[in-house]
């Protein structure tokens, strides 16, 4: 996704550096030699400057929007180390989803800490990245305490092909980001229950995805965020999106197909695919047992993934 953005970001004239970590020496040589990602479509444009780990000084220079790639997972990571080896970031954006492992933090939280100020931004909506790279239309949402720093960020990505909606509704937007990689596992456990059976479940699918969209309404606003946001771009935007393809609900498919959850996790992680919806489940059930919610579809995947349930069980919230 970090690649796809810097591509958009470039072919939108904007002076773009994408900087290349010591995590990311695997395709670097892809990136620098065929200018090329091996997981996308496209050859990268001739404005974007691809640079490796041992020029962050100079990737950093004159500096004015900072776009974070990581997963959440690795978002703090990757933030010190650039806080480390640049003078300043003016403005940070996350595109990373979900909440930080082991401190279950939003993060817009975790990038405050690590650069000491709020001019913070993070990305929601649909955006798969394969299509962002093509430039094919899409519409997302920023949301930043700080107007001036989600202005800002919008106006670089704003083009033809690329509307961005802006909120103040951070804690909304990013809480959908954990919703929404849940349900879309649920969607790829029907597909592969589908491919397996050479039936559809056109109807199941569309009730739980009803069910999903509710759920995910449900938690944000019990989290102090909106039912606008929810009902919009970051929640059911992202949710249908996911729902439809990606990492989260391939991993789902597999299940779904009979394949058992580590193994499948195991294989997706293998061929560099990170599946944030596995922790985001974990989050969902703790968030829950917080908020004292019942969430049927959002906890009968975690117990898909986590306590050997059947994948087929999963059908049982339509009519619990």
């Amino acid at each position: 996704m970090g690649t796809a953005i810097a591509m958009h970001l470039a072919r939108a004239g904007n002076e773009t550096v994408l900087w290349a970590s010591e995590f990311d020496e695997r395709i670097l040589p892809d990136l620098l030699e065929r200018r090329r990602h091996p997981g996308l479509p496209e050859f990268l444009p001739e404005a974007l400057t691809v640079l490796g780990p041992d020029r962050l000084k100079e990737s950093a220079e004159g500096l004015e929007l900072a776009v974070m790639g990581a997963h959440s997972g690795g978002a703090r990571t990757l933030t010190n180390i650039v806080m480390k080896g640049s003078d300043a970031l003016p403005v940070v954006l996350g595109i990373a989803k979900g909440l930080e492992p082991g401190t279950g933090k939003r993060m817009s939280e975790v990038y405050a800490e690590e650069v000491g100020h709020d001019r913070v931004v993070v990305m929601g909506g649909p955006g798969l990245a394969p299509e962002i790279a093509q430039g094919l239309p899409t519409a997302t949402v920023m949301a930043s305490d700080d107007d001036e720093a989600a202005e800002t960020s919008a106006a670089a990505f704003r083009g033809p092909t690329f509307d961005v909606e802006v909120t103040d509704d951070v804690k909304g937007l990013e809480y959908c980001t954990v919703a929404k990689n849940v349900a879309a596992i649920g969607m790829g456990v029907v597909d592969g229950i589908g491919k397996t059976s050479e039936t559809d479940y056109r109807n199941a699918k569309a009730a739980l995805f009803t069910l999903a969209v509710h759920e995910l309404t449900e938690l944000v606003e019990s989290l102090g965020g909106r039912r606008e946001t929810a009902l919009g771009l970051a929640g059911l935007g992202d949710t249908l999106v996911t729902s439809l393809g990606g990492r989260n609900r391939l991993y789902g498919e597999l299940i779904g197909e009979g394949v058992e959850p580590d193994r499948a996790l195991a294989d997706l992680n293998r061929r560099g695919m990170t599946v944030e919806g596995v922790e985001s489940a974990k989050d969902i059930r703790r968030l829950m047992a917080d908020l004292g919610l019942k969430l049927r579809l959002h906890d009968q995947v975690f117990q898909i993934l986590f306590e050997s349930a059947p994948a087929a069980s999963l059908f049982e919230c339509i009519a619990p």
